[in-house]
């Protein structure tokens, strides 16, 4: 299939441009944000910023986010982090551009599974709700993560991409 190929070749790209990662955050993930992209900087990664680049307690998630899922859908960067008050906007807002795979995460399981087994390559956090070094694990588990690409999941994200190209 034409989709499982896209699938595949996308992992592959994904796994060779694994040093630059992209950050994003409004005002509820500000901190963790800035504190995280420190953090990986040092151990590291080249980070690009989306902002918020200061924090202003009423700007808007989206504003952020999107232009973070599009990078990594694009594959401008290889994966994403996006971090929010809980996380859940910013999961909703990833999962709405092409190409993107998000999921809000709260435990190391899931940071490496979604990766290893549904290809994920955006990791919604949730600023007010997991502290630094919960979430510094999980984002570098989730960045040291590698898809599987059994047959099995590229034919599950095949299914997946068809309803998004039949929108």
């Amino acid at each position: 299939m034409e989709s499982e190929k896209n699938i595949e070749k996308g992992s592959d790209q994904q796994i060779s441009e694994m040093i630059r990662i992209g950050v994003a955050a409004d005002h509820g993930g500000f901190k963790l944000k800035v504190q995280l992209a420190s953090a990986l900087r040092d151990s590291g990664y080249e980070v690009e910023d989306f902002g918020a680049n200061e924090l202003v307690s009423d700007d808007d998630y989206p504003d952020f986010v999107i232009p973070l899922a599009k990078a990594v859908a694009k594959g401008d960067i290889a994966r994403g982090l996006a971090i929010r008050g809980s996380g859940v906007g910013a999961c909703i807002a990833a999962n709405k551009v092409l190409g993107a795979r998000a999921s809000l995460i709260t435990d190391s399981f899931s940071a490496h599974q979604g990766v290893e087994d549904d290809d994920m390559n955006v990791m919604c956090l949730g600023g007010q709700i997991i502290g630094y070094n919960l979430a510094l694990e999980l984002a570098l588990t989730f960045l040291n993560a590698r898809f599987k690409a059994d047959e099995r999941f590229i034919r599950r994200l095949a299914k997946v991409e068809a309803l998004e190209i039949n929108r």
